[in-house]
């Protein structure tokens, strides 16, 4: 007997193909202002000269993403990787971890097809894995990175228990990226 895919499936995995060749064709940071994922611990004190409301530290550049300036280099020396993003997409059902390659010998591990990628969200007590679509087939890069290039992998979230605002962790293989923030 023949079964038939639903028809949202089929779209949700055409978009998400598609969104995930627009952004490796574009590779252009947002113009959209990020949002830091928490408040400030204390106010910065305020330099001489400045308006009263504005901190004289504007700048958090990788605390933004809950990375610190060390995790980075971590990860671009042991992996071969760096600048990590893990957004909802298509109204939750969906999260996409993305990351670009700067090594690509160190980076092989994380497209290997033999380890199966997982993100663990210890808020949500949860696990996620890649779908696996009857006529598409994983939702993830498994060819040979090459350097510069934006690769990317989705999880199924069937239940919205991952949201925005979390911190979540993916694990492939040996390689872990550990409090990444959900944007």
């Amino acid at each position: 007997m023949k079964r038939k895919l639903p028809v949202w499936s089929v779209v949700l995995a055409v978009s998400v193909l598609a969104s995930g060749f627009w952004l490796v064709a574009a590779q252009a940071p947002s113009s959209a202002p990020a949002k830091p994922a928490t408040p400030p611990q204390a106010a910065a004190p305020a330099r001489p000269g400045t308006p009263a409301g504005q901190s004289a530290a504007s700048w958090r550049g990788s605390q933004v993403r809950g990375l610190s300036q060390r995790a980075e280099m971590y990860y671009e020396s042991a992996w071969g990787v760096g600048d990590f993003h893990v957004k909802v997409a298509e109204s939750g059902e969906l999260i996409r971890f993305n990351y670009r390659v700067l090594d690509p010998a160190k980076a092989a591990t994380l497209n290997d097809k033999k380890f199966e990628p997982e993100l663990d969200d210890a808020q949500a007590r949860i696990k996620l894995s890649i779908p696996q679509m009857e006529k598409v087939g994983k939702l993830r890069q498994q060819s040979t990175p090459k350097a510069g290039m934006v690769y990317w992998m989705a999880f199924a979230n069937p239940t919205l228990q991952v949201k925005r605002g979390h911190r979540v962790d993916v694990v492939i293989g040996g390689f872990r990226a550990t409090n990444l923030v959900v944007e």
